[in-house]
């Protein structure tokens, strides 16, 4: 999530810097529209897995496990306010196969970088932390590749 992360770091300094500038010339529409794009609009990633082959069952057992109940948690809370999983039904090429597709709508891109440590609920949910840190540490070790893809709707009507 790191890439995400500092792509949405750069579009809030970007933002910020606009509003600023926008400010300064006394243009506070571009201001007020810069902060709902921040404040108001859902922001949805893709997250892929790939496990090694043979893997991707007993990946997906360790995620539901440990990973899902804080991403519910993270809902709960109302940080997500959708999440989805999927999984090809057949497989692909090597160089583009993924086992997983975890889709998370996130309430807005700020929650992605508002400092939230998911820590404090992994120690909550998982009182037996020595467990839980060596299965989080099976889950990536059987795992191949992971990345994170932020999507925006096209509206082909446009």
């Amino acid at each position: 999530m790191s890439i995400i992360y500092r792509a949405a770091a750069g579009v809030l300094l970007l933002i910020s810097l606009c509003m600023t500038i926008a400010d300064r010339s006394g243009s506070t529409a571009f201001a007020q529209a810069s902060q709902t794009l921040v404040t108001d609009k859902p922001f949805v990633v893709e997250y892929y897995y790939k496990a090694r082959w043979g893997y991707a069952d007993e990946f997906i057992k360790l995620f539901k496990k440990n990973h899902f109940p804080v991403l519910k948690k993270e809902k709960e809370l109302g940080r997500i306010l959708e999440l989805t999983a999927a999984s090809p039904r057949y497989h692909g090429t090597e160089d583009g196969r993924w086992d997983y597709r975890v889709t998370i709508t996130w309430k807005n891109v700020g929650v992605t970088q508002d400092g939230f440590d998911p820590a404090t609920i992994t120690k909550q949910l998982f009182p037996d932390q020595d467990t839980f840190k060596r299965e989080e540490q099976r889950r990536f070790e059987i795992l191949l590749a992971h990345w994170d893809l932020p999507i925006v709707d096209v509206d082909l009507f446009k």
